[in-house]
């Protein structure tokens, strides 16, 4: 005789690992009452790599081809904040030209974040057209990239000082004409997907944070910006050469993850402003810092001989990091990305503490979906735009 069971018969569901290629490899363990989540206890750590760890015995040079590998969606913020560090503990200028490229590239490496993003968040709801849209406009800005830096995904394109080389002869046009061509495709998402009555019912008001509760808990970039908080380190940093550009805040009030959608696709709209002012303001001038390679320069080395004069990608100088420490961010696509550094005397920083958005952001989940529905865990979990590289590290 089968006893029937009772309301204390809680299950327990194991959600994950996922597929790398999803949201990355996160278990959550779920407490579940019938449909209904009691309980959800993230589990992290199958994609840890010690990245931390291995900054302390490797030159900034060394390291910058690690760095892509923290947010693989968004390499050129990984980058940026790598030489930023440095850049800052020793007073390096980056010529405006150098510094014109990199917020270019930034807001290239933004939209396909977010790109990428909105394609599975919209195949965990259920809708699979978008998932083959959004890669078709991605490819187009990866093939920017290559032709730029030579690399699709990982591009080990910023240097100390400005960047490894120049934008090759008619890369500006090109990506003037991807401008133009991505705004019909905003349009063309916000026909399909934003008010689209099923896609409505699975996000408006699930997983709903609120202002006061975002700040407490530490989140950033969009998660705050959907919680009514105008807080863009763009505009408060003014980090690269930002204030010289017009563009607006994208921030949104009900906090829920339809908000975060918005501010989302508000933001690639917002990029291609930033853009398309830089393309057309870009001054001339050098790429790199000069004065930085004379740190550096091996006497009557032949590598300095006219023939090599034009090789592409040059290795960037390696100095010491002072005995000083600091902490530098960038708004990322997923939030704030900082760096804590502390400098040793040593070409090695001593100490490089990662500050990654993903796993600050990922903290409020188990909260989230508390009495909730199972089905409302991937449109929650998807709504925060985690990547397990730089959560794990």
């Amino acid at each position: 005789m089968t006893v029937p069971a009772t309301k204390k018969d809680f299950m327990i569901v194991n959600m994950g690992p996922h597929h790398p290629s999803m949201h990355g490899v996160l278990r959550l363990i779920v407490t579940l009452d019938g449909e209904d989540v009691i309980d959800c206890e993230p589990i992290l750590g199958y994609l840890h790599r010690g990245m931390e760890k291995i900054a302390e015995n490797r030159t900034i040079i060394q390291y910058l081809p690690y760095v892509t590998r923290w947010d693989y969606l968004a390499t050129m913020f990984t980058e940026a904040i790598t030489v930023n560090a440095p850049e800052q503990l020793e007073n390096v200028q980056v010529p405006k030209r150098a510094s014109y490229i990199r917020v270019i590239m930034l807001e290239l490496s933004r939209i396909a974040s977010h790109l990428l993003w909105l394609g599975p968040f919209m195949a965990d709801i259920g809708a699979q057209t978008p998932f083959f849209y959004i890669f078709r406009e991605r490819e187009l800005i990866y093939d920017l990239f290559e032709a730029a830096t030579g690399m699709r995904m990982m591009h080990n394109y910023f240097r100390i000082g400005g960047v490894a080389a120049d934008l090759p002869y008619g890369w500006i046009d090109k990506c003037l004409d991807f401008c133009d061509y991505f705004l019909t495709g905003i349009v063309e998402y916000q026909k399909l997907i934003t008010r689209n009555p099923i896609f409505l019912e699975r996000v408006e008001g699930v997983g709903i944070i609120g202002g006061e509760e975002a700040i407490n808990w530490g989140l950033s970039g969009p998660m705050l910006r959907a919680s009514g908080t105008q807080w863009d380190l763009r505009k408060i940093d003014n980090y690269e050469c930002y204030n010289e550009f017009d563009w607006e805040v994208q921030w949104q009030k009900e906090g829920d993850s339809l908000a975060r959608y918005l501010v989302r696709i508000g933001e690639m709209r917002e990029s291609i402003k930033i853009i398309q002012q830089a393309l057309e303001g870009i001054p001339g001038g050098p790429y790199e810092n000069l004065e930085v390679r004379r740190f550096d320069r091996a006497k009557n080395s032949e590598w300095n001989d006219f023939e090599y004069r034009f090789i592409s990608k040059k290795p960037s100088p390696n100095f010491e990091l002072s005995k000083q420490e600091l902490y530098v961010r960038v708004e990322a696509p997923k939030g704030e990305l900082g760096i804590y550094l502390i400098g040793d005397n040593s070409v090695f920083p001593w100490r490089w503490k990662i500050r990654p958005p993903g796993f600050i952001n990922l903290q409020i989940l188990p909260q989230l979906v508390k009495r909730m529905k199972l089905a409302d865990i991937m449109t929650i979990l998807g709504s925060i735009d985690i990547i397990m590289g730089e959560v794990d590290r």
